[in-house]
């Protein structure tokens, strides 16, 4: 390729990951609900074992979330016995942000007045909030609109009661129509808080890096929500919704959908847009699943464990026109699950981790890290769900064996030194290898170590129960020879 940047590929800029502390709303997760509706008894124990916000700030999976340390550098497991030493809020990629001032946030981003909050909690989350580095973004007179009576707005016919922790009545969510269902309090309550941390983190990714919000012209949302009405159930759009409340104001949006593996062709369009110089710079997003929630919560109570799954998620990443440093995108080494690829693993990641490779003439050896479903085994394996990330490195170790590029001994090493341990909430297109977009920007720029990086994501299309197919998509991101 030419000098001249119109002639080269597009880059990942800037990628940026937030956390947002709520164990309050674990109970309105998808698996705790049921469970409590079926058994109240069981409060107790639920509500006695979440973590408090340092415990769950100073977990050693939630710091490598956040680049306050590589993921192969985590600890010997048990982690949840374990406690980064030096914890802080914010870190590399991001922020770990309490429930008050998430919830003040929601309140930030609601538009339509759905959210009722105690005055008290108004309060002290409008003056965090002022006091925090992205605060001037935020529409902080949104609160006093939020400010009402916890109880009152709790007994509101429709509404769904909100808390602190376990047991403090802060305020409610109210329904949008009596008779929507789509519209309905729990419904939107997820809809609020994904919009709410996507926004978060797409402000760090805006005021960190000091971009011209006016810069971007296109906002991709690749979250797991489905936003809408009786008439489209999952019409959309997040996307701009969240340009409009991280204020870019001369930005479009739209939301692409592909179950947990959404945000790797979500990559993949942002890039195609750029480089036929449809758009100039592309931000894509995604917020916390709250549905998500809890969901293994019976295993932790089980092994007299803390629930894990208290934190909802959020990415932003900007793609744009070659900067001349920055992680190129390989738009011709795009991996595709295709239809006839079938379900078994093995050939699903012969299709995601070796054919596109072999299409650009890269062995696998080429490829420094492989980041695929990063699910934290500490949560999942408690309820059974094994150890994901482990399962999918062991495969990729076995088709570089099977291609001849290493022996049977060198396959512990090579998932030890390509693949990582899990570390990501359980959020899965959060956890379907976006989560590792900023270390893999910190990797192939600077003293970063590394020549590239592939990530590849898998989705279940099945589960929606009208295709009986998985999905997936790989892309290899490449250190820039321009100065990465």
């Amino acid at each position: 390729m030419g000098s001249d940047v119109s002639e080269q590929g597009p880059v990942v800029s800037q990628a940026r990951l937030v956390l947002a502390h709520a164990p309050g709303m674990v109970r309105h997760g998808s698996k705790p609900a049921r469970e409590l509706e079926a058994d109240p008894d069981l409060a107790e124990a639920l509500f006695g074992s979440l973590r408090t916000f340092e415990e769950a700030m100073a977990y050693p999976p939630n710091q490598a979330f956040l680049g306050a340390l590589h993921p192969r550098e985590l600890p010997e497991r048990p982690w949840v016995s374990a406690s980064a030493d030096g914890a802080e809020r914010f870190a590399p990629h991001g922020e770990h942000m309490p429930e008050e001032e998430l919830l003040g946030l929601m309140a930030a981003v609601d538009e339509f007045e759905l959210l009722t909050l105690g005055e008290e909690v108004c309060e002290r989350a409008a003056a965090a909030l002022d006091r925090h580095p992205l605060g001037e973004s935020l529409d902080l007179d949104r609160l006093g609109a939020a400010a009402g009576d916890p109880e009152e707005a709790a007994e509101r016919p429709g509404s769904l009661p909100l808390h602190l922790g376990g047991e403090h009545l802060v305020g409610a969510m109210h329904r949008a129509d009596e008779e929507d269902v789509a519209l309905h309090a729990p419904v939107l309550l997820e809809n609020l808080a994904a919009k709410a941390t996507a926004t978060l983190a797409l402000l760090h990714l805006v005021r960190g890096a000091d971009i011209d919000p006016d810069s971007i012209d296109y906002v991709i949302g690749c979250g797991e929500e489905a936003i809408g009405d009786r008439y489209q159930r999952g019409g959309g759009n997040l996307g701009k919704s969240v340009a409009a409340a991280a204020g870019l104001g001369e930005a479009s949006g739209a939301d692409l959908k592909n179950f947990c593996a959404a945000p790797i062709p979500a990559l993949v369009v942002a890039a195609s847009l750029v480089s036929a110089g449809v758009f100039q710079r592309v931000a894509v997003v995604a917020g916390g699943s709250l549905p998500k929630l809890g969901m293994k919560f019976e295993g932790h109570l089980k092994h007299e464990m803390p629930v894990l799954e208290d934190v909802l998620a959020g990415a932003a990443a900007l793609v744009e026109r070659d900067d001349g440093g920055s992680p190129r995108i390989r738009l011709d080494a795009v991996g595709r699950h295709t239809v006839k690829a079938g379900g078994s693993n093995d050939r699903i990641m012969r299709a995601l981790a070796v054919e596109p490779l072999e299409r650009v003439g890269i062995e696998m050896l080429g490829v420094d890290d492989y980041a695929t479903e990063l699910h934290n085994p500490e949560v999942t394996e408690p309820q059974g769900s094994g150890n994901v990330p482990e399962r999918n490195y062991k495969i990729i170790a076995a088709l570089a064996k099977r291609r001849g590029e290493i022996e049977r001994d060198d396959m512990d090493s090579f998932v030890a030194e390509r693949g990582m341990p899990g570390y990501s909430p359980t959020q899965g297109h959060i956890a379907s290898a976006l989560c590792y977009l900023p270390h893999a920007c910190r990797r192939l720029t600077g003293e970063g170590g590394a020549e590239r990086v592939m990530m590849l994501a898998k989705g279940s299309l099945f589960l929606g129960r009208m295709s009986e197919l998985s999905d997936g998509m790989s892309v290899l991101l490449e250190r820039n020879p321009n100065g990465g």
